[in-house]
């Protein structure tokens, strides 16, 4: 049957092999020295080793003592991180965060696992519409911070990467070489007057095949082969692909993926969000 060492008694053992006696340990550790003593006798007792050998009146450890010193540092330190994690009232909360759709995955997810495991008492409240939008209530204070795509930040904005816009259609679908070309867009997304600006000035007709406030209804349409839409590379949606060379739809340049933070909230949690959005967002 496993057994397991006691960390109170750790410790202890820790404590007097830094000051080099009982004495000073038992001060330290606000203990008796009868009872700092009871604790290391158990303890050597209970792995059937001496830690400490008496030297000119001081206590030095072993050759055993020396190795399982290395191995209780650590286990205190694990212990003390998670009380700390577990109780301190600067692990705890909420933190509102912002994200264009297109770009919720894959990233978003993996950052919110990491989060909830480090700092399960944080809860980070994530929204996701358009830049548009998400500048607008960014600056009515209703986000903590929120990451956008657009051609440049605006003010207080820090560009994370910038990537390629392209053509998304049906795998294998024809919607593409169809005139008038049949478009699928949100009417509040960034990358509409975009794709429509290229196709003007490629001469190339084209309709609005859906538009409205539904995102899912337009991702079926492009999955239909019932229309086209862009998106950032990287960022395809389900049942999509990119439409790549050999077509003729005009290029339609890049756009930055930008981090905007309010720096309401400090502290270890926010920098550890701020670390990860940049890890997975500025490759």
């Amino acid at each position: 049957m496993a057994r397991n060492l006691d960390l109170t008694t750790l410790r202890s053992f820790v404590t007097v092999a830094d000051t080099g006696g009982v004495t000073r340990a038992s001060s330290l550790l606000n203990l008796t020295q009868s009872a700092v003593s009871m604790q290391i006798k158990r303890l050597e007792e209970g792995l059937g080793q001496d830690m400490f050998t008496r030297a000119q009146r001081k206590l030095s450890l072993t050759p055993e003592g020396e190795q399982l010193l290395s191995y209780a540092r650590r286990m205190i330190a694990l212990n003390d991180e998670a009380l700390a994690r577990l109780t301190d009232a600067g692990f705890e909360g909420e933190i509102r965060l912002g994200v264009p759709h297109d770009i919720v995955y894959p990233q978003m997810p993996g950052i919110l696992k990491v989060l909830a495991a480090e700092y399960p008492r944080v809860r980070i409240k994530l929204a996701s519409t358009y830049t548009l939008p998400l500048r607008q209530a960014f600056a009515r204070g209703e986000y903590d911070m929120i990451l956008t795509t657009e051609e440049a930040p605006g003010p207080g904005g820090q560009i994370l990467a910038q990537r390629d816009l392209v053509w998304v259609g049906a795998p294998g679908g024809t919607a593409w070489q169809r005139r008038p070309l049949q478009l699928g867009f949100k009417d509040t997304c960034v990358f509409r007057p975009i794709a429509q600006a290229a196709l003007d000035a490629a001469g190339l007709q084209w309709d609005m095949g859906f538009d409205g406030e539904c995102e899912q209804v337009i991702e079926a349409t492009v999955a239909a082969d019932l229309a086209v839409s862009v998106r950032m590379r990287g960022a395809i949606p389900p049942g999509a692909e990119v439409i790549e060379g050999g077509n003729t739809l005009p290029d339609l340049g890049k756009l930055s993926i930008c981090l905007y933070n309010a720096n309401q909230q400090k502290g270890q949690v926010v920098d550890a969000l701020l670390a990860q959005i940049r890890a997975a967002y500025c490759c």
